[in-house]
């Protein structure tokens, strides 16, 4: 595993609209880019697993969205998946990519969509070549949030923010993790730091308004992979309570010739419970669209 000192100190910091920006990038620049998107309430750190190997095939790219992780996390933000979507860009553009995939987790599925959906709706300066999506709310018909989530969106949340601590944190991932593929005491750990890292828990009750958000924009970002002429797949933990076998079964019937992957015993976090099954199920993606 790689420990979160040894990942920050192999990452730097971009200054993006008076905010800095956590990214890591890796690999041969002339390699397909890849850009990796984490969820909620994570960061780039979730990827660990599959990094080392994924390098050794393509420029990967990822970041610590706004509110997360090693990120600046500022109180006033508004936290808007498109703005999230603009944060993306940005350091793609730093760095000199313009073509690139995306392989998403959870929030970052969201982020994702919004992506796609600009490439879908008008002349993007910028081109993605596939998209690979992990458990998360591609639909919000088929969501169910855990009960810190809906509490955390409802007038409460700031109040409930407040009251997280450590074990009740724990007891959450615990319960959204495959019941034989729980996460190790290092884990829990490493996510708890970076959740409260720069006084992150002040704005989880923020961040959180991405839910209302899937559903105000559903059209256009479920539109984006209905209408996508890019290879789109899925690959999913079947034991996942949000966003699991349910929702795989959704997405089958919802999107033309659905190319979609379950893994039974995986749950909500598929990369960090067995990232070396969802690294070959990936790469396998990536050389059948060659």
């Amino acid at each position: 595993m790689i420990t979160l000192d040894e990942w920050r100190r192999q990452g730097e910091y971009f200054t993006v609209d008076d905010q800095q920006i956590f990214i890591r990038h890796a690999g041969d620049k002339s390699a397909p880019s890849l850009l990796l998107i984490h969820g909620y309430p994570s960061a780039s750190w979730d990827w660990e697993g599959m990094w080392q190997v994924l390098t050794e095939h393509y420029y990967v790219i990822t970041l610590d969205m706004l509110g997360f992780g090693l990120s600046d996390k500022p109180k006033n933000a508004r936290y808007l998946i498109s703005e999230q979507a603009n944060l993306c860009q940005a350091v793609l553009r730093q760095l000199g990519v313009s073509d690139y995939h995306i392989l998403a987790h959870d929030y970052g599925d969201t982020v994702a969509q919004e992506l796609l959906a600009r490439q879908v709706n008008t002349n993007s300066e910028f081109y993605i070549g596939s998209v690979c999506f992990l458990n998360g709310g591609l639909f919000p018909e088929t969501h169910k949030p855990i009960l810190i989530q809906k509490l955390l969106i409802s007038r409460l949340g700031p109040l409930v923010s407040k009251l997280i601590n450590k074990q009740k944190f724990s007891r959450s991932l615990q319960r959204i993790f495959g019941p034989n593929m729980q996460p190790a005491p290092e884990v829990i750990d490493t996510l708890w730091q970076l959740l409260t890292h720069n006084n992150g828990l002040a704005v989880m009750h923020k961040l959180i308004n991405y839910i209302p958000q899937r559903q105000q924009y559903r059209e256009r970002w479920v539109g984006a992979i209905i209408k996508s002429t890019v290879p789109i797949k899925l690959i999913a933990g079947a034991k996942d309570p949000i966003s699991g076998q349910h929702m795989i079964d959704h997405y089958r019937k919802l999107i033309p010739h659905a190319d979609a992957t379950e893994i039974p015993m995986l749950g909500h976090y598929p990369q960090i419970e067995d990232a070396e099954a969802i690294t070959a199920v990936y790469l396998q993606f990536r050389t059948s669209i060659l």
